[in-house]
């Protein structure tokens, strides 16, 4: 295992837009956070938190991690979580054309002038429709690299247990495997390899600033927030492909993410899922995440008897899962009025006292 936990529960990365303007965790984040170390959870992976002071905000009052304001409110958070004996991952992004809001700039960047598929998420913050992006620039691409380091070091002097980059869902660094997002024609433009080789150089950035005592990792999927249906052309080969280079460049996890473990997502008739591809086809520690509730838990956890299980929804609506599953305590399904009218911390707990939770 890759980390050392109590047990398999993780706490998948949710959005929550809860922190104050200016980035910096509130008291009702460390809450939060807390409940699920309360509630057993072995590992919590946090909110996609932001890593510059340009393009890599993508929502309104979402978290950062690059000033000391920052730094000091998450330390408290992580050793609230330490106190019940659960560990901590910062998962650390960059919006790329999925920026929803940003307070340092007003144009996103990605690897193409390519704008979502679908609409923004109303969820995250009411905008009329997905801002134009503009290609970044080389200069945008080591600052990028560099907000992505800075913030790695900062999560380790806090107290964090390791980071996992953001490389699912249609942030940046998924964007650049794309074909929809990423049509440079440059080194990181065109074939797979040379649309995984600025994820890689990320991560060997990372994973030298930080050392080889602190976890890295990285949460990869094919699919976006708005669009279920993107496969990589290449289909599972683009899967092997990746799975190895993030090896070769030092992660030592990756977290699979999709609408459901066992859904078979690859082009060209696979019969592996994304998950399989990981377990198969490397030696690195793996996080699989979709659609897992406790009529699924077992059998997911035989198949992949050395992954950890990451819960979102079931975790949201029972942040005591692993307590209820092993008490084999009554579970509840995730009530959506609860993330309504947008899904900030606010409006979950006014929703939890107005139902008595």
């Amino acid at each position: 295992m890759f980390i050392d936990v109590s047990n398999r529960f993780t706490v998948a990365p949710m959005t929550r837009t809860s922190a104050d303007e200016h980035g910096v965790p509130t008291a009702l984040m460390g809450d939060y956070y807390e409940r699920f170390a309360k509630g057993g959870f072995g590992l919590i992976i946090t909110e996609g938190v932001y890593t510059d002071d340009r393009a890599s905000q993508g929502y309104v009052n979402q978290p950062g991690m690059i000033n000391a304001d920052q730094a000091d409110a998450w330390q408290q958070i992580v050793e609230r979580i330490h106190k019940h004996g659960s560990k901590v991952i910062m998962q650390l992004m960059h919006a790329g054309v999925q920026m929803q809001y940003n307070r340092f700039v007003d144009e996103p960047i990605g690897p193409s002038a390519v704008q979502p598929k679908g609409e923004p998420l109303n969820l995250y913050g009411d905008v009329p429709g997905w801002l134009e992006p503009r290609e970044a620039t080389a200069s945008d691409l080591e600052q990028a690299l560099n907000g992505f380091v800075a913030s790695a070091q900062r999560a380790k002097e806090a107290g964090f247990d390791g980071v996992e980059l953001h490389g699912a869902n249609g942030y940046l660094l998924n964007e650049f495997l794309s074909t929809h997002f990423n049509q440079r024609e440059d080194d990181f433009g065109g074939s797979l390899d040379k649309r995984i080789a600025y994820v890689a150089q990320v991560v060997k950035a990372v994973r030298a600033a930080v050392g080889s005592d602190f976890v890295v990792g990285i949460r990869i999927s094919q699919i976006t927030v708005t669009d279920n249906e993107y496969q990589w052309p290449e289909g599972e080969e683009a899967a092997v492909k990746l799975v190895k280079t993030l090896e070769a460049a030092g992660v030592d996890f990756i977290h699979t993410t999709d609408t459901s473990v066992g859904r078979k997502p690859f082009a060209c008739g696979s019969e592996r899922t994304l998950a399989q591809v990981v377990a198969q086809e490397s030696e690195v520690g793996l996080i699989i995440n979709g659609g897992i509730d406790e009529t699924n838990y077992a059998d997911y956890a035989a198949e992949f008897p050395n992954a950890l299980l990451a819960l979102g929804k079931k975790a949201l609506a029972n942040p005591d899962f692993p307590e209820r599953f092993q008490d084999d305590k009554p579970l509840a399904d995730l009530d959506f009025q609860m993330l309504l009218p947008k899904a900030t911390l606010e409006n979950e707990w006014q929703w939890r006292k107005d139902n008595g939770q």
